[in-house]
């Protein structure tokens, strides 16, 4: 079956417990695009993060709010969209954090900087716009060696 071009979208509460979910859905896709159990695990790691980072800091406490997760399959490889309406950031002053971790200690990393660096390295590309909400997208491609023919 051709996966190319499709796309699997689901809509959550913003809460710890439905990032679960989130994962065992990437697992499942990312197994029949022929990915490694390796970089699937490090894309779970990296989803988990920029849907953690919409529980922790896109909705007021107290308040309900949704993250809208996208799993985009291309030819390539595949694209994760992590969307909220809640608070926006500053994506250049966190990666700029991001990247002035490299030659620190993990004691002397701040967290707010740490989720966008793991994405950093464990994905091809993160890209994230803000305005009224966030979108984290996260791009994966499959090595040559790994795609199903």
């Amino acid at each position: 079956m051709n996966w190319e071009n499709r796309t699997v979208s689901m809509s959550l509460p913003a809460e710890a417990e439905f990032i679960d979910l989130v994962r065992l859905t990437l697992y499942g896709i990312c197994t029949k695009l022929g990915f490694s159990y390796e970089e699937i695990e490090d894309m779970k790691v990296a989803v988990a993060e920029a849907c953690n980072n919409v529980v922790v800091h896109a909705y007021e406490p107290g308040s309900s709010g949704t993250m809208d997760i996208q799993f985009e399959m291309l030819e390539s490889g595949i694209r994760i969209s992590v969307k909220d309406q809640g608070n926006s950031f500053d994506f250049e002053e966190k990666a700029q954090q991001a990247t002035s971790l490299h030659h620190k200690s993990l004691e002397e990393a701040n967290i707010g900087g740490l989720g966008i660096y793991l994405m950093q390295a464990l994905m091809d590309e993160v890209e994230v716009m803000s305005g009224r909400g966030t979108e984290v997208i996260l791009t994966k491609r499959l090595s040559k060696s790994e795609e199903m023919v």
